[in-house]
Formats: structure tokens, C-alpha cells, sequence
């Protein structure tokens, strides 16, 4: 079907920039895989549904709340934006039968932080997925218009060190001093202290001051994935 070869064609540059773009552990993945559930999370849920792959990323590296490394099956995150939509394809061995319970409650524990850090999550199951694609693809449509996924979202104006902060904390901090941004991207302390304020009035941060009123630390909001 020309619908299938579309798909096909679509997947396959995805992945294929994905490996060009990716390194260490993520690159490993991507290149061993065998994908088999998450390639039916997008032919049987996401393209009927979105008709693109555009702004997914397979194989999402995440720092956890252990300082770990982890990965979500595939990232939905808009152009400007620094957190997103997770989506996860579970099998039901994979999940519940084969795993130890210390594993499942650190999986849950893991699910949890990603949420308070401002993350939104949507898991399918294989047989939801081969047996009811219509059922989930709803879910992923009310998900995507109740959460400010929409074509039509507009992200705020950002200048260029406003962007390259929010890139930075957005993926490896839930809260920083400035003096980490300042050293991390080798930019100067005024020129920090005035993003940050910037950020923080937009409500990307949230200012933690000192009582003479100094801002010493700024937390991410969980307002950098909905830019609109």
C-alpha cells in the first residue's frame, strides 16, 4: 500500500538521522534494536493519528533522579521547546511478568520523577496497539490537545542565550545555581544574571533568593514543554 511505503520511508529517515546525530550508549541502541513494538507504536498510533514523524526522537536519553542514564522509546518535543511528550511501548512480558519487584517499583519510582520534572507520559501496550489502534489513538489525540500539543501552538520569543540556558538545565538540571550556567556554557556573569531574570519572568524559572532579595538558584518550571 502507498500508505505503508509512506510510512516506511518516513521511518527510516527518522532512525536514520537519529544514528547520525546520536553517540555512546543511545548510538548503541539505536544501531542493535530491533525496535518491533515501538516501530508498531508509530505505523499503528502515531502516523494514522499525526500523519508525520516530525519531532520525534527514538531512543530519548534522560538523567533520572539518581543521576542515571535511561531512555524513553521515543520523545515528542516541539521546535523551542526542552521537555515534551514520552512515549513508551510496553510488552507485557517485558513489564510485569519478567521483571523483580525491585525493578518494578524503581520503574514507577523513575515514572514519577519524570512527571514532577515537567515531563507528560503516555504508555501503549502491544495488545491495545495491535488489537485496539482506534482506542489509542484517541488517547494520544485528547492527550495532545488537553496538554497544548497543537499545530497552532506558538512558542515565546527567546533570544539566543535564553535558548542556549533552557537547552542546557532543561535536560540535565531540575535546578542549578547561576554560577553553573555561567561556567557550563562559557558565557559572561551579567549576561547569565539578565537571561535568568528574563527566563524567570517568562516562567520558565522559578527564582530562589537570599533575603537581602539576590536570586542564588532558579528552578526549572515545568512550563519549558508548553511554550504557548
Amino acid at each position: 500500500m502507498v500508505i505503508d511505503s509512506v510510512f516506511e520511508a518516513a521511518y527510516d529517515e527518522m532512525m536514520s538521522r537519529a544514528v547520525q546525530t546520536s553517540s555512546g550508549e543511545r548510538r548503541r541502541r539505536l544501531i542493535e534494536g530491533s525496535f518491533t513494538n515501538e516501530k508498531l507504536l508509530l505505523k499503528s498510533v502515531w502516523w494514522p493519528a499525526k500523519g508525520n514523524l516530525n519531532d520525534l526522537h527514538s531512543e530519548y536519553e534522560l538523567t533520572d533522579y539518581k543521576d542515571g542514564q535511561r531512555f524513553a522509546d521515543f520523545a515528542y518535543i516541539l521546535p523551542g521547546f526542552y521537555r515534551g511528550l514520552l512515549l513508551e511501548a510496553d510488552a507485557y512480558g517485558t513489564h510485569l511478568r519478567d521483571v523483580s519487584r525491585y525493578r518494578y517499583g524503581d520503574n514507577l519510582e523513575r515514572q514519577n520523577h519524570l512527571l514532577i520534572d515537567g515531563w507528560h507520559l503516555l504508555r501503549f501496550s502491544r495488545d491495545d496497539m495491535l488489537e485496539r489502534p482506534k482506542r489509542c489513538q484517541q488517547t494520544l489525540l485528547t492527550a495532545l490537545a488537553a496538554w497544548g500539543y497543537g499545530d497552532s501552538a506558538q512558542s515565546v520569543s527567546l533570544n539566543l542565550y535564553e535558548h542556549a540556558i533552557l537547552h542546557w538545565c532543561g535536560k540535565r538540571k531540575a535546578s542549578f545555581k547561576p554560577i553553573e550556567a555561567q561556567s557550563a556554557l562559557k558565557i559572561g556573569y551579567y549576561t547569565v544574571a539578565h537571561a535568568l531574570r528574563s527566563l524567570a519572568s517568562k516562567g520558565y524559572l522559578q527564582a530562589k533568593s537570599s533575603p537581602s532579595g539576590r536570586s542564588t538558584s532558579y528552578h526549572v518550571m515545568p512550563k519549558t514543554n508548553k511554550l504557548h
